[in-house]
């Protein structure tokens, strides 16, 4: 993999909340670095599972600036910067170039539904010409399971030989390891993140370059381990004890659950604040997912 070129283990931030429900943007930094600390390669902030989406530009701009601010390297970063409305995703996607990030993540349009191929590439399309920044480097974002809206092979094959340089990777969130596959055979070079942990050693034994997973928000060091040690003989093994914590957080709603999970590691009940329309998990169902992840 080229040494400009992004890869390993990245975390989607999870982002904590005043009460007042505005970012607590010192404990977010902080939270940023101890990540880096235990084991992360890269942050992706202001993905799903950082509530990016009840995030708005303004907040993300100023959040992004402040974190380069406190000495966190941009060239780790690969921002979400997908937005519904195109003017705002250039402006974010503009900033973070600017910076230096590493990249930036991108969401398809995704309120729209039916829309077709040629309206996913040309949306892409409108960014990259908007921004005009040979620094920009774009990691598109396939999360049909919320999105609705996802990259066909077809809108990949079309967007890396109109940009290529610019769009550089992917992360897939589909949970369709078929569709991961053929993206892996079909594009030599394009750097694919899984978006879950549970297709680490299958997406870097055929070339994947790591993963965005929100499970590296409370397990970093054990992804870490098994993306360092994928060619060892008991890598199958590593995998599957990996899979265990996921496991046992699936039944809940994720981001409320991970918060969770922060509030009972730190001993502070703020991490558990969320936005709505996403709601808290209730006491019973809490004690249940803490007694399932220290199991696991």
């Amino acid at each position: 993999m080229p040494t400009n070129r992004l890869g390993g283990v990245f975390a989607p931030v999870l982002t904590p909340m005043f009460d007042d429900l505005t970012p607590d943007t010192p404990k977010w930094i902080a939270f940023c670095k101890q990540l880096l600390a235990d084991g992360c390669t890269g942050l992706a902030p202001f993905g799903t599972t950082s509530e990016a989406n009840s995030l708005g530009l303004s907040e993300r701009m100023e959040m992004l600036d402040a974190l380069i601010e406190a000495g966190v390297p941009a060239a780790r970063l690969m921002p979400g910067t997908g937005m519904c409305a195109i003017p705002d995703t250039v402006k974010l996607s503009a900033q973070a170039a600017r910076l230096g990030c590493g990249g930036v993540l991108l969401l398809p349009p995704f309120y729209y539904k039916g829309v077709s191929e040629d309206g996913v590439f040309r949306a892409v399309a409108e960014v990259i010409e908007r921004v005009g920044d040979d620094r920009l480097k774009v990691y598109i974002y396939n999360i049909p399971p919320i999105a609705v809206v996802g990259y066909s092979l077809a809108v990949i094959e079309r967007l890396l030989a109109a940009y290529p340089g610019t769009v550089v990777g992917m992360k897939d969130s589909s949970g369709d390891w078929a569709y991961q596959q053929a993206v892996l055979e079909g594009f030599p070079g394009f750097d694919v993140f899984t978006g879950s942990e549970r297709y680490l050693l299958a997406n870097l034994r055929l070339g994947g370059v790591g993963t965005i997973s929100a499970m590296a928000n409370v397990i970093p060091d054990k992804i870490r381990f098994l993306y360092d040690n994928y060619l060892a003989a008991n890598a199958d093994q590593v995998q599957a004890d990996l899979n265990r914590p996921r496991e046992a957080t699936k039944d809940y709603a994720a981001i409320a659950a991970l918060k969770q999970i922060m509030a009972a590691r730190t001993g502070d009940r703020t991490w558990i604040t969320l936005r709505p329309p996403l709601i808290n998990l209730s006491q019973a169902a809490a004690d249940e997912l803490l007694a399932k992840f220290a199991a696991a």
